[in-house]
This record gives C-alpha cells, structure tokens and sequence, in this order.
C-alpha cells in the first residue's frame, strides 16, 4: 500500500506522527518519509530516536500556516497525513484567532498544496469536539473537516482525493487525564479531582489510532470520514482503576468540556454506515456520487455514536489491566 510511496506527516514530531511513522517504516517501504513540523529540538529529539531509519527520513522545519513552505515540502509527494493542530481547548478559548490561524487556515493550504502539487491522497485527522462543537477548538475542527470534505470537488479531474478520520483523546497521551491522575498518585495524594461523576470518555490507543488511519488511506474514495469502533469508560472507573485508594472530589467542568464525547450526531446518521471495526460518514452532497464501500450497514434513524450511548463499556478490572500496556506521555 505505501511501498514505494513518499508519505508527509504534519505534525510528525507529536504522539500520533511518531507512531504513525514508526509503524509504516517497519511495516512497509516507503521510497522516503517526511517529518513536517515547526518544532526544531522535537525533530531533532526524533532524529535521534529513529536514527536506523535515517536514510529514508526527511525532517522538514515549517507551519502549516505557511503556504509557501508547504508548496515546498509537498513536492514530489504521494500521500499527506495531516496531524497538526493547535488542541489545548482552555488556552485556545482565551486565543482564538491563534487556533483559527492554525487549525482552519492551516487546513486551507494544505488542501491547496496537496491539489497543486498533485498528492495522491490527503488523509485529515479529526476529533470528536468537532461534532456539536461547545468549545473553540471543536468549532474549528468541525470547519476543517468541512473543507477536507468539500476539496473533493475541487480536485475534478485531478488524481488527489481527500478524507477524515475521527477519534477521541488518546488513552496515555499528553492531552489525556491518565498522565495527569497517575502523576498525583505518584507524588502521594490522596483524593483525585473529577471535573463531574457522570463523565464518560472513548477508550482508543495510539496504535488503534494508527491502524484506522492506515485503512483509510487503503480504501478513501474521497469524503469519507472515517470513525473507529472503541469501548467507552466513565471517568470515576479509570480514577478508581489509577487510584484505588484515593478519594474522588468533583471540582466542576471546565469551560468548553463536554459531559460526553459524540463521534457521530444524529443528523449524520442518515448517510453512516457501520462495518466490522469502524463507520464511515459518506458525504451528503449532490456532487458526491463514489459508491458505499461494500459490507457495511446503514445506520438506523436517529443513530448518535456517544460515550454515554455505547454497547462496549470497560470496567475498572479491565481499565487497571489496558493501562499496563499503553505508552504514558507526560
């Protein structure tokens, strides 16, 4: 699938770029890699780290804020993985313009980088705060997917083609509360602060990140978006199962946090389609005329993929066991 192929990451230097990265270098054999991101010292932290594979690694310094710099980067390019984004959703509500700089315009050329440069495939990465959005960082997501969505149009005759995948906070990374619960428990406390007891959250690790994403550069017609099939847990079972001695205290949900995450709302229910693993939301546009990929099922009316509405529930025995195993980013 991606043999022979040169594939770029934005944002390759974070969580999801390097284990994306790693996983295509072992498993298949790509004619070369990019790294694309805007942090010098992470690049060269992973330089290092990847030092066997250096003959077919490209570290690439740029924003996706800058057109030019992309025009640059995509030549010559097959496939774009389209990681970077500005996520913190506290920081982002007190700068907006920063996280519209980055998360829509940032969008915008890429998507008129990869439709000039003639990329194969341009493969977006999405989160559940842009379904229904409350927040800033959702909001901008949710225009992002729009556009990632909408360039198939633009591409006509073009051989690029666009799609989304769609996940949740990633069980051990930076941005999720495992890192945050187990160093309290390390440094001695006793009680965990709960932002509100009836939260519920999708469990979805790295590697399951990955391999969805690897699908939809495998199958993605163009427009698709693409949404893994995960357990959910509520968030006083994985306190419970980090730490069972202490204390839990509800603090209060912090501006722009949702009480449950929604991977797909009710009004996109209508052209969802549910596989094995996975659904796929094929876009609801007139021009839109790729067939559904075979062996799935329409959705029934009215269906909404919540944290809260899910039939696969992990216990606090089972979450204690499914941390052993995942990579803690602090």
């Amino acid at each position: 699938m991606l043999d022979g192929k040169s594939v770029l990451v934005t944002g390759g230097t974070g969580s999801f770029g390097k284990k994306f990265i790693r996983t295509i270098l072992e498993r298949f054999n790509p004619r070369k890699v990019i790294v694309y991101s805007r942090d010098e010292y992470k690049q060269y932290l992973m330089r290092n780290e990847f030092a066997k594979h250096q003959k077919k690694l490209r570290f690439f310094l740029g924003d996706v804020r800058d057109e030019r710099r992309l025009y640059r980067a995509f030549a010559d390019v097959d496939i774009v993985v389209h990681a970077a984004a500005l996520k913190h959703v506290p920081i982002l509500e007190y700068n907006p313009i920063e996280a519209i700089k980055t998360n829509i315009n940032g969008a915008i050329n890429v998507i008129d980088a990869a439709l000039d440069r003639g990329v194969e495939k341009v493969i977006a990465l999405s989160t559940d705060k842009a379904v229904n959005p409350v927040n800033l960082y959702g909001a901008t997501k949710l225009v992002s997917d729009k556009l990632f969505v909408s360039a198939n149009a633009y591409a006509g005759k073009k051989r690029t083609r666009f799609a989304v995948v769609r996940y949740g906070n990633v069980a051990g990374s930076r941005g999720s509360v495992i890192p945050f619960f187990m160093k309290l428990v390390k440094q001695g406390a006793t009680e965990l602060p709960i932002t509100d007891f009836r939260m519920t959250r999708f469990w979805i690790t790295l590697n399951e990140g990955v391999e969805l994403v690897l699908k939809a550069i495998e199958e993605a017609k163009g427009g698709e978006i693409y949404v893994a099939k995960i357990p959910s847990f509520k968030v006083v079972d994985l306190a419970k199962a980090i730490g069972s001695s202490c204390r839990l205290k509800e603090v209060g949900i912090r501006e722009g946090e949702k009480l449950h995450e929604v991977m797909i709302a009710e009004e996109d229910a209508r052209t969802t389609y549910e596989y094995e693993n996975h659904f796929v939301i094929y876009p609801q546009y007139r021009w839109w005329n790729v067939e559904v990929k075979p062996g799935g099922k329409r959705v029934p009316e009215g269906f909404r993929y919540s944290s809260d509405k899910n039939d696969r529930w992990l216990s606090v025995d089972e979450l204690r066991e499914l941390i052993k195993k995942i990579d803690i980013v602090y």
